[in-house]
C-alpha cells in the first residue's frame, strides 16, 4: 500500500457479506479504514470479524436509507470514530422495496424507490460533500443494476427501481462534471448480474471501485459477467 492511502477511511452504506465486504478487502488491502453502515449494524459482526482477521481496521454503524435522518447521524458516527470521510460508496439492497414491470407503476411503488436510492443517496452526499470540497478531495461511488443504464432489462421486474436509479446515474455524471474540478471524483458502477452467479462474483466486481477512485478522468463502468461455454 502506498503511504498516501494509509490511514483513509471509506463509508460502505448499504454494507454486507456480499458487495460490501469485497468493496470493504479492496479498500483495506491499499491501507484504507472501513465504516459498514447498515439498517441492522449487529448483522455485521462477520463481516467486520473477518476483516478484522486479515488486518483492515473496521467498525459497524447504524444507518437506514428510508429514514434520512439516520444516514445523517451514521455518516457524524463514522467521523466521531475514524476522523474523517475520504471514500463514500453508497450501495443498499433491500429484497422487500417492491419491484414492478413497466405496466404496473403507481405513485407508491414509485416513490419507495425513489426514496430508497435517491434521496438516501442525496442524504448521503451532502453530509460527506462540503469537507471534501473544502479539503479539495475525495471520492464519492454509487451502485445500481444496468436498468438504470439499459432499461429494456428491467421493463418486465424492475421499472421502477430503473427509473430511480436512471435518476442516480444521471446525478452521478452531473456531479462528476461538477466536482471533478474541485477535486472531488464521482464515479457509478452499473451491475448487470445477479451477484454471485458464475463470473459476477463480488470479487469480480470490487476492483472497479478502485479504479473509479484511482482514475479520476472516468465517471463510469459497466459489469457484465464474462459467458463461459459449459
Amino acid at each position: 500500500m502506498s503511504s498516501e492511502q494509509s490511514g483513509k477511511v471509506i463509508a460502505i452504506i448499504g454494507a454486507g457479506p456480499g458487495m460490501g465486504l469485497a468493496i470493504a478487502r479492496t479498500f483495506g488491502n491499499q491501507g484504507f479504514k472501513v465504516a459498514l453502515l447498515s439498517r441492522n449494524p449487529g448483522k455485521l459482526a462477520p463481516v467486520l470479524a473477518e476483516l478484522n482477521s486479515q488486518g483492515i481496521e473496521a467498525a459497524g454503524f447504524a444507518a437506514n436509507v428510508l429514514e434520512r435522518q439516520t444516514v445523517v447521524s451514521g455518516l457524524e458516527a463514522v467521523r466521531q470514530h475514524f476522523g474523517r470521510i475520504d471514500v463514500l460508496e453508497y450501495s443498499p439492497a433491500d429484497p422487500t422495496v417492491a419491484r414492478v414491470a413497466s405496466t404496473e407503476v403507481t405513485h407508491d411503488n414509485a416513490q419507495e424507490v425513489f426514496d430508497f436510492y435517491a434521496h438516501g443517496a442525496i442524504a448521503a452526499v451532502r453530509e460527506v460533500l462540503p469537507e471534501m470540497v473544502e479539503r479539495g478531495s475525495g471520492t464519492i461511488l454509487f451502485t445500481t443494476g444496468a436498468s438504470s443504464i439499459y432499461p429494456q432489462l428491467g421493463h418486465n421486474m424492475f421499472a421502477n427501481t430503473a427509473a430511480a436509479t436512471a435518476w442516480l446515474r444521471n446525478w452521478s455524471h452531473a456531479l462528476h462534471a461538477g466536482l471533478a474540478p474541485q477535486g472531488v471524483q464521482v464515479g457509478h458502477v452499473a451491475i448487470a448480474a445477479w451477484i454471485g452467479q458464475p463470473g459476477a462474483t463480488a470479487e469480480d466486481i470490487a476492483p472497479l471501485y478502485w479504479e473509479l477512485h484511482t482514475n479520476r478522468d472516468e465517471v463510469e463502468k459497466e459489469f457484465f459477467p464474462e459467458q463461459t461455454d459449459n
